[in-house]
């Protein structure tokens, strides 16, 4: 049975959504851990209720003396305690640290992530409201390999939901998260059951590339 590592720092609705899978048998693999760089995310506590291994990994002992973060000591710690897993695949759910050069290359080929824009639009933060405000009649949501370009990976899947005239970014946002639960389990059966590979920069299913926009394209 293939293991699935999970890094979150909030709710972790999407964690869920792949734990349901998992027990479902939808998806072929196992949950072994949950990794979070934020002590009450509430994704941790549903680690606990499934029975799965939960760490906070705090970046207070990796401060440096201007008061930030050592981003590469603090990866380093995280790969040493997601590597004693042995996972077969690591799955960013509404991790919001910036990850560093080293803990992608480790990764790579190995790591999905899903970002709420319709890539390339919108990468980094606060995509709804732009999307609002630039006046898209849709939006939503990518699954990707992580790259070391921010949000910049090859896509996978993408699910598109309208924008209306009096949608607030929340509204959005609760829009896009509802088709997020359906993608992300859909896309991690495919790399666990080996239909899913990133080769050359490009993401391919069964042997067949994929285009910017990834599966189903239009």
């Amino acid at each position: 049975m293939k293991k699935i590592v999970v890094v979150i720092s909030g709710s972790g609705s999407n964690l869920q959504a792949i734990i349901d899978g998992c027990e479902s048998g939808s998806i072929q693999a196992n949950v072994c851990a949950v990794f979070s760089n934020k002590q009450d995310a509430y994704g941790l506590e549903r680690a606990k209720k499934h029975g799965i291994d939960g760490h906070f990994v705090s970046a207070q002992p990796f401060l440096k003396a201007d008061g930030k973060s050592d981003r590469q000591a603090f990866d380093a710690e995280l790969m040493k305690q997601i590597d004693a897993y042995q996972p077969d695949v690591i799955i960013l759910a509404g991790y919001m640290r910036i990850l560093s050069r080293d803990f992608v290359t480790h990764y790579l080929g190995k790591m999905l992530n899903i970002h709420p824009s319709l890539l390339p639009k919108y990468s980094g933060l606060h995509t709804h409201q732009r999307a609002i405000d630039a006046g898209d009649s849709e939006h939503g949501t990518s699954v990707h390999f992580v790259t070391e370009e921010l949000d910049g990976g090859p896509v996978v899947l993408q699910a598109k939901v309208p924008v209306f005239e009096d949608d607030t970014a929340d509204d959005l946002a609760d829009r896009v998260l509802v088709q997020e639960h359906h993608i992300y389990p859909l896309v991690t059966k495919w790399f666990v059951e080996e239909r899913l590979k990133m080769q050359g920069g490009q993401a391919y299913l069964d042997g067949k590339v994929l285009g910017l926009h990834g599966y189903a394209e239009d």
